[in-house]
């Protein structure tokens, strides 16, 4: 019996480490700015503990609120912001990076994330290699201030150029001991890829994913996470592989019946049958 529970534990490795559910607030994109803390409160109610930020800006900093008053609405409702997104990371001006660090520090993140490159600046396989080397510089910075850098894909880093692609250039030229990579697991089988290859080809790379389920009829529809056509119990069986150290809901279309009552369903089912 020892011999045969020894076999079994790696299946239920995962699910022994008591993982709990994050949530991308850019799900909640059109409620959050409009009523933060109730918002936030909400989130809270629907049996989240993690949160990862988006719209940080040096202007207006997290909709009106500094860092450490947005910090203590996180921490009224005991939820933890472990990354955000930040747009405006690569910029050459390091204002923008020192600032979204800055701000990360004080949440108490373990990382900032480069949410989306805009078109003009991958275009082909020399744009991806020069992109590699703002990433591994913005990645030292963070490695320097105690955090990581990590990087947030869609689907058009997988078109193919040439012989490779872009999340290709990526994965092989960014520096491991500085940069991880946030596994969008939707748009990774909306091109067409198997996250299951890439966990294989890149063990320990994918520290944070995005769970978002597909349409099972319309793929570019989203649906509650469980009632798509993504086989995330897979996935999730995997995660060890992946590296996967957290991981988080994000919904952007098809909600049902509505954004807060959808991700009370996806953290219902994620707890109940993936972890």
């Amino acid at each position: 019996m020892t011999a045969a529970a020894a076999f079994l534990m790696p299946s239920f490795a995962f699910a022994a480490e008591k993982r709990v559910v994050g949530l991308q607030l850019y799900t909640l994109r059109e409620e959050l700015p409009k009523d933060v803390k109730g918002v936030l409160e909400k989130v809270a109610k629907a049996g989240f503990k993690e949160v990862e930020t988006y719209g940080f800006s040096i202007k207006d900093q997290f909709w009106g609120f500094t860092p450490a008053e947005f910090k203590k609405i996180l921490d009224a409702n005991g939820l933890k912001a472990v990354s955000g997104h930040y747009s405006y990371l690569l910029e050459d001006n390091t204002g923008e990076l020192k600032a979204a660090v800055d701000a990360a520090k004080v949440l108490g993140s373990d990382y900032v994330t480069v949410p989306w490159l805009d078109q003009s600046v991958r275009k082909n396989a020399d744009d991806y290699k020069k992109l590699v080397g703002k990433i591994n510089k913005a990645g030292q910075m963070c490695k320097d201030a105690g955090i990581r850098i990590a990087y947030h894909n869609h689907d058009f880093e997988f078109e193919k150029l040439g012989d490779t692609t872009g999340y290709e250039i990526l994965l092989n030229g960014t520096d491991k001991s500085m940069v991880d990579f946030e596994l969008d697991l939707y748009w990774v089988v909306r091109s067409g890829h198997d996250p299951i290859k890439l966990f294989k080809e890149n063990p320990g790379r994918f520290t944070m994913w995005h769970v978002k389920d597909m349409d099972k009829t319309k793929k570019e529809w989203n649906t509650e996470v469980g009632k798509g056509a993504i086989d995330f119990k897979t996935i999730f069986a995997s995660a060890k592989l992946s590296g996967m150290k957290h991981f988080f809901v994000e919904h952007e279309t098809n909600y049902n019946p509505n954004p807060l009552e959808s991700i009370a369903v996806s953290c219902a089912y994620i707890k109940k049958e993936l972890i």
